[in-house]
Parts: C-alpha cells; structure tokens; sequence
C-alpha cells in the first residue's frame, strides 16, 4: 500500500452518498491499477447471486431453507404475498405491544407497569438486540435493558441482582427459533425460578419470539404470556435484527424502529447497484478479497471510535466469521475460508493493540469507523478552543496516518451520527458485503455446519457426566480414578473427558461428588460419600 494518498486520489476512491450521510474511503488499501477490472467476472457472480437470494432461491440447501432477511425492510419484494403480509403485520404488532406496554395496558402482576426488559436468548438473537441497545439506549427510554445471553449461572445471578426488587416491573422477552436452544432454555428456566421465589408468575411477565409450532411458542401458550411473535425459516439468527428479534426488543425500549428499517431500506438500494464504484457493499467486499488474496489471509480489525458503536465489532465477528468461516467450497472441495473479526473501539484500542498494528506482524486489515457528531448540544473546551471531541477525532486521523506511514491498509467508514436510521444503514452494508464476498470466494454465507457440530459434541459432553455420576453413586463411598471410571463408562472420548468433567463437578459438589488430591491432578481419586 502506498504511504501516502492525494488529494486526487482520496477524491477518486471514496464512495459517498448525501442521503445517508455515508462515505467509505478505500483510498488507503492499495488497489493496483485495474484490479476492479480483473474482479468483473467475480462481480458479475456476487450480483447475480445476490439477485437471485433477494428472489425466490434455496439460498441454505443444508436446511433447505430460503434467505429473506433483505425482505423485512422492503416487503413488497418477498416472492409471496402472504409473506410480504405477514411481515407488515407483525411489524404492526410489535408497535401496537410496545405502545400497550408504554402505557401501562399490558401491566405486570404487582405493578403499575413494565419499567424494565430482560432479554433471553444467544448468538443472533441477543447480539442484535444488545447492539441496538447499547447504540440508542438513553436516560429517559420507557424500559431499560438487560440480557440473559449466556449459560453461566454466575452470569445470570449477577444479571438478576442488578436487577433487584424491580424482577416484579420486568418483562422478560425470550427469544428461540426452535425453542430448544439449550442456552435459552436454560436461561428461561433460571429467570422463571428467580419469578417464583419473588412470588410472581412468569407468564404474566413475559413475552416470546419463536418459529410456528416451536416449543417455546407451546410453552408460552400454555403459561398464558403476554404475546407470541414469529421467527421464520427463511431469517437467520445473524441477520434476524430487523425482524421482531430486534424490532421488538427496540420498540419496547421507544427506540426507532421506522427509522433503523428505513437506513437499512435505503442502503440496500444503493448497494443494488451493478457498478461497484457505486456500491458500498461491493468495494467493501472487494477490499477483503485484495487484503486477504481472496482467502482470508488478513484480519479484519473494526474500530469504531464512538463508546455507542462499541459492540458493532462483537456483532460483526457472528455476521462475518459464522457466514465465511467454512470448509467447503460451493462445489465441495476443501478451502478453509473466512475471515478472523476483532476490535473494541477507539481511543481504547490505541492505548491496547495499535502498537502492533502499526510496527508488528502485518496480518490484518483495518476498519476505522468515523463518527462526526461527537455530543449533542455544547462540549467543555479541556485545552483553549479544543473539546474531548476533538481530541477522538485527532487520534483517529493521527491513527490512520502512522498506520499509512507502515503501509497498513484502511478503510474509513464516516457516519453522521449514531441513530436509528445510521445503526440500520450500517448494519446493512455489512451484510450485503458478506454475501458479496461470500460468493466471490465461492462458498455459502447461509448455513453453519460447523456450530450444529459443536452443538452435537456438548450434548456427548452431558451424557459422558451422566454416566459418571451414575457410576459414583453405584460404587458409593469409594474412592476411584479417572483411568478407572473412564473403563467403566467406556468413554470414547477417552481420560482427558473424563479428568475435566470430574473436575467439574467435584469443583460444583454436583451429586455430592467430592476429590481427593493425589501426587499429580491427574491422580486425583473421586466418589460420591
């Protein structure tokens, strides 16, 4: 990359559109002379593939599952009416159940209304919804949030002790597409007990979000609560922000949820375009290709330097890394791609890693998210003439400038603000520029094999401790070795199982398991007393 940019050259490579207020500079990731040229027939590819995802295509063949995520913000481009239908109308819902809570219509058990939301789910189902949160949450917002978006019961405990004597003004919003997500489940579970020892009822105070016939929409009907809103096959959790996954969640805060559809809306227009000069999305997913060779030899590090885009990194690395991190190609051959997402926020992040970025290893891209409005309204002068503002934007220009002095590469993306209508924008370039890339390299942004694998792993983790303890509690009070208890469950997993699941639960007293220490941990010796 070259050190340094011209004014010429800045003005030929930055996009810009003054509807939204958008520019993204890619003057810094040195394209060689003709290299769009030379991608055309990789452009032509993404184009028509995305065309025929926005149409009626089995864009997920694994589940054998359509991809209509671009249809909740246009409705009148699903390929069915009824589909189109049941979009508006449940964005219909979502505004008429926020405005019932606002007002106190729909009211908790022992209270006047809902001043509080807490939030069940995983993966796509809270990473949107805690973007959107912590991007517009304010002080004067009718609920404030809080999240359930773990397994880890300390996590929760601690959730629901911040919480306190207001569980009775909370109204818990799970979300599941199949209702048998074990770490929402579980979630659910542990939030109900939390209800019940307030003396409270739990369908009283809560509302799902799930697939048609799941188990969580049965449960929800049977426990009487407050509302059952659709997931539907064809949005993936990481991209399911704008449908009631997010919108509901936004509405009941008093967020705009218009206003994120509408950005969204109008930067899937502009990235419709068949000149990529003149699509965002396409020069973003060009950029990645020219970083990493097409083959993900680069990191994408994202640094916004705004405190309310502080979690657009974390939510990229499950819309970028799940959507390209794949074995297999389209005509099945093994390629190992993806694409390794990390970032915080900036000025933090020069005080953290921008050190090795600019003079360590060169194994990644960079991503400067520019934000102009600083605070709304006056800001405190802390030198003659100059705000605490003005000094975030001098260390992001100073940044990219003793980046480009190393010749590290780096796309600017400039908002106006971090709004409703911004938030919604960005977060549609991005996926666009995923299904872009996705189809240059020439794999499926759609499924995710490899968390179903995982998922599959934990449920032989669970039994492998059943079997234990069922041993233990067999041979009760005496005292056995894990090379001893792995014979006896016939672990196929083998010892190394065996010794972290004893740990475990010695560790946790689970089943009254208790350890005894030998000359190594690997000679510890177990038993149920």
């Amino acid at each position: 990359m070259a050190k340094n940019v011209t004014w010429k050259q800045f003005k030929e490579l930055c996009w810009w559109d003054d509807g939204l207020g958008f520019r993204l500079d890619y003057s810094r990731m040195g394209f060689a002379d003709g290299f769009i040229s030379r991608m055309e027939p990789a452009i032509a590819r993404a184009l028509e593939a995305m065309s025929a995802l926005e149409g009626d295509t089995l864009a997920n063949p694994d589940e054998k599952r359509k991809v209509g995520h671009y249809w909740l913000r246009a409705p009148e481009l699903a390929p069915a009416p009824a589909i189109s239908r049941e979009i508006s109308t449940t964005l219909d819902q979502v505004r008429e159940f926020a405005a019932h809570i606002h007002a106190g219509d729909l009211a908790p058990q022992n209270a006047r209304r809902f001043t509080r939301l807490l939030l069940v789910g995983i993966g796509g189902s809270a990473l949107g919804p805690q973007l959107v949160d912590d991007a517009l949450r304010g002080p004067g917002d009718p609920l404030s949030a809080h999240f359930f978006d773990n397994t880890d019961p300390d996590g929760m405990d601690r959730v629901v002790a911040d919480i306190g004597d207001d569980l009775r003004r909370t109204l818990t919003l799970v979300i599941s597409k199949s209702g048998s997500t074990p770490e929402t489940r579980n979630g659910m579970l542990e939030v109900m007990a939390a209800y019940r020892r307030a003396g409270l009822d739990f369908g009283a105070h809560a509302v799902a979000v799930t697939g048609r016939g799941s188990r969580l929409a049965d449960f929800a009907a049977e426990n009487s609560f407050l509302g059952i809103f659709p997931m539907w096959d064809w949005v993936g959790g990481r991209t399911s922000v704008m449908s009631a996954v997010g919108l509901l969640p936004a509405a009941l805060q008093g967020f705009a949820v218009d206003d994120l559809l509408s950005g969204a809306r109008m930067m899937d227009e502009l990235t419709r375009s068949g000149e990529a000069r003149l699509n965002p999305a396409l020069l973003l997913a060009l950029a990645w290709h020219h970083a990493g060779e097409g083959r993900g030899l680069k990191d994408m590090v994202v640094i916004p330097y705004k405190d309310r885009l502080a979690l657009f990194g974390r939510y990229l690395q499950q819309l970028v890394m799940e959507s390209l991190g794949k074995e297999l190609d389209l005509e099945g051959k093994v390629v190992h791609q993806g694409i390794a997402v990390y970032g915080n926020k900036g000025s933090t992040d020069q005080h953290a890693y921008v050190q090795q970025l600019r003079e360590g290893v060169h194994n990644f891209f960079l991503t400067f998210i520019q934000v102009l409005e600083h605070r709304q309204g006056g800001s405190l002068d802390v030198e003659d003439n100059i705000t605490s503002g003005d000094y975030l934007s001098g260390f992001m220009l100073g940044t990219r400038q003793a980046l480009a002095e190393k010749g590290r590469a780096t796309l600017t993306i400039t908002i106006p603000a971090v709004t409703a209508t911004s938030l919604g924008a960005l977060i549609a370039l991005f996926e666009r520029a995923v299904g872009f890339y996705a189809s240059m390299i020439g794999v499926n942004a759609y499924h995710q094999p490899g968390v179903e694998a995982g998922k599959t792993a934990a449920r032989g983790v669970l039994d492998l401790q059943l079997a234990l303890s069922m041993v233990l509690r067999e041979n009760r009070g005496r005292w056995l070795t894990v090379d001893q208890l792995a014979r006896e469950t016939l672990s196929g997993t083998g010892p190394e199982s065996v010794f972290h699941i004893l740990e475990w639960l010695a560790a946790n007293r689970r089943y009254g398991v208790v350890r005894e220490a030998g000359p190594s941990p690997f000679q510890n010796r177990y038993r149920i007393d």
